[in-house]
């Protein structure tokens, strides 16, 4: 009998499964392997990028850019949204790295091939807010792929969180208009969340990010909040990664 494939017996997987690498991912920055995950009777595809595969950046610290990566899934959950695909941060055969169950996709589709697409504009709105409370700096059009499923998945979450306003994406479709009203519930939990030290999701996040990134994403929920719209580009900053794909 099939085992359903549950988040959670996901996360089992990716946690405690036994990995095997198949092969470096090319086109990557940081060393990235596609490795499969086996825990039981359940074998998964996944991407493993190792701690001592990134390569060194003058704006955030070396070596964390796998635990970002985590942190932006746990953002992604904690908003009920479920935008990035189950990851965990654990020793894989190159030493501490993030896992991330690899989505199966559509790999001619991205950002730019489905933006107008009507059934994914509900996830590319949530992805827009998202990248804000992360401050992604890197949201290019292929972070975006579009799963066998018929579902967004966002991938590529090494260099956000930072304290510097770093935004740069191509979603800016939906700036200035207004945040939908379940979308501000979810940043309002979210935020109420976060501001009670001993919740699970706060103890997990600042095992990831330092105590001054995490106020920060605070402070970009308090802004959204407040202002109750999508944001903007800033005049004169880079708004926008390079390439874009």
């Amino acid at each position: 009998m099939a085992i359903p494939l549950t988040e959670d017996k996901v996360l089992e997987v990716l946690q405690h499964g036994d990995i095997e690498e198949r092969g470096l991912l090319p086109y990557s920055s940081n060393h990235s392997f596609l490795v499969v995950a086996s825990y039981g009777d359940l074998t998964l595809p996944a991407v493993y990028k190792p701690q001592r595969g990134e390569a060194p950046l003058w704006d955030f610290e070396w070596g964390t850019l796998c635990k970002r990566e985590t942190a932006a899934y746990l953002i992604s959950q904690g908003l009920g949204w479920h935008l990035v695909p189950p990851t965990v941060l654990r020793d894989g055969a190159r030493g501490l790295g993030s896992v991330q169950f690899f989505i199966d996709h559509d790999t001619e589709a991205h950002y730019f091939t489905a933006s107008e697409d009507a059934r994914y504009a509900p996830a590319f709105r949530q992805l827009a807010l998202f990248d804000f409370v992360i401050n992604n700096a890197d949201r290019k059009s292929g972070h975006c792929l579009i799963g066998t499923d018929e579902r967004v998945w966002a991938i590529d979450h090494g260099i956000c969180f930072h304290v510097d306003y770093k935004l740069r994406t191509v979603i800016w479709e939906y700036s200035c208009e207004p945040i939908e009203e379940p979308l501000l519930e979810n940043l309002t939990a979210l935020r109420d969340i976060l501001a009670d030290r001993r919740c699970e999701l706060t103890q997990q996040l600042s095992q990831l990010v330092s105590p001054s990134e995490l106020r920060a994403v605070q402070k970009r929920l308090d802004h959204l909040l407040r202002n109750g719209a999508y944001p903007a580009p800033i005049p004169h900053r880079r708004n926008y990664p390079w390439p874009p794909i």
